[in-house]
């Protein structure tokens, strides 16, 4: 049986429409089961984590990221974005029972920067370092100073949001405009 997908909205767009490169936001989760039982339904569905995280002191420090910084700490050193700057607009994490959930959007992520601030955010969660360690990681510019990569299993792509075909019509004449002008 083919992998579970379903389609909640769709929106006619214009041509010349990316549907990577016109959005303007996208926000992602990422599941932590916490506690120390191996998973069963959960495998490969979450990342199971068997020490007790604070929930709380990981929102603190996940605070860390939020506004306009260079993550090259947290890229993969495969990346190919032009440039390690990114906005990061939210980041929440909380408690639901076992699960521990990090929710965060930006306008756009470098590669493997959720997954490598969730694994960071995991050492503030068992007191292994604080939300200035988180700081100074973020600051060092440098990827040693990341804390683990977590893995692929249970990050999840939540949203993608797009302007509205009049607006993103209207972006697209202006950017030709301003080109020709050039």
């Amino acid at each position: 049986q083919p992998d579970p997908v379903v389609l909640l909205d769709c929106a006619e767009k214009h041509e010349g429409f990316d549907s990577r490169f016109s959005a303007i936001r996208r926000s992602y989760r990422y599941r932590i089961f916490n506690r120390p039982a191996r998973l069963t339904f959960e495998r490969g569905l979450a990342w199971h984590v068997k020490a007790e995280l604070d929930a709380g002191a990981m929102n603190d420090a996940a605070q860390e990221f939020v506004g306009h910084h260079d993550f090259t700490t947290f890229r993969h050193s495969k990346c190919q974005a032009k440039s390690p700057e990114k906005t990061l607009e939210a980041f929440t994490v909380r408690r639901e029972g076992q699960f521990v959930i990090a929710e965060c959007s930006s306008r756009s992520f470098l590669h493997n920067q959720v997954r490598s601030m969730v694994g960071t955010l995991k050492l503030v969660g068992e007191g292994k370092w604080t939300a200035q360690d988180v700081r100074a990681a973020l600051a060092a510019r440098d990827r040693k100073f990341c804390g683990p990569v977590a893995p692929a299993d249970g990050l999840y792509l939540t949203g993608v949001d797009y302007r509205p075909k009049d607006e993103d019509l209207a972006k697209a004449k202006a950017k030709k405009l301003e080109e020709s002008q050039r």
